[in-house]
């Protein structure tokens, strides 16, 4: 069976993996996925992936999460444009997550950032999930 949503499934594979303790968790793999993924390294949220190459032209993100003191650090995570439901925005109307201490991620002409790194080299486009 085809899927529709590729990154809300692996932002759900990442919730729910998070919710029951796991270190890890395996996740197929895509040129997109890899940049939200390294979005979350650069910004703390995650402690890094790997992609491993299960036979030709497989290959799945194998995902570390990350604990504080027994808590995950990502409370929030969720998709915000859907494929039937794009959410574009402007580089001076970028949301802010929970006043700054949360991130959008944002897929710009200049590659996928973190809201921050939007506002910083100008650019708006497409919010893809936001992390807190």
């Amino acid at each position: 069976m085809s899927m529709t949503d590729p990154l809300g499934d692996m932002l759900t594979r990442i919730r729910n993996a998070q919710r029951a303790k796991k270190s890890d968790v395996v996740s197929p793999a895509s040129k997109l996925r890899e940049n939200v993924l390294e979005v979350l390294k650069k910004e703390g949220y995650i402690e890094g992936y790997e992609k491993v190459n299960v036979k030709p032209g497989i290959d799945e993100l194998h995902i570390k999460l990350k604990y504080h003191e027994g808590a995950s650090v990502i409370t929030e995570i969720y998709r915000v444009s859907t494929p039937g439901r794009r959410i574009y925005s402007s580089v001076k109307d970028l949301p802010r997550v929970y006043n700054g201490l949360g991130i959008s991620i944002v897929s710009t002409p200049q590659g996928v950032m973190s809201d921050n790194d939007a506002r910083k080299a100008n650019v708006g486009g497409e919010i893809l999930c936001q992390v807190f």
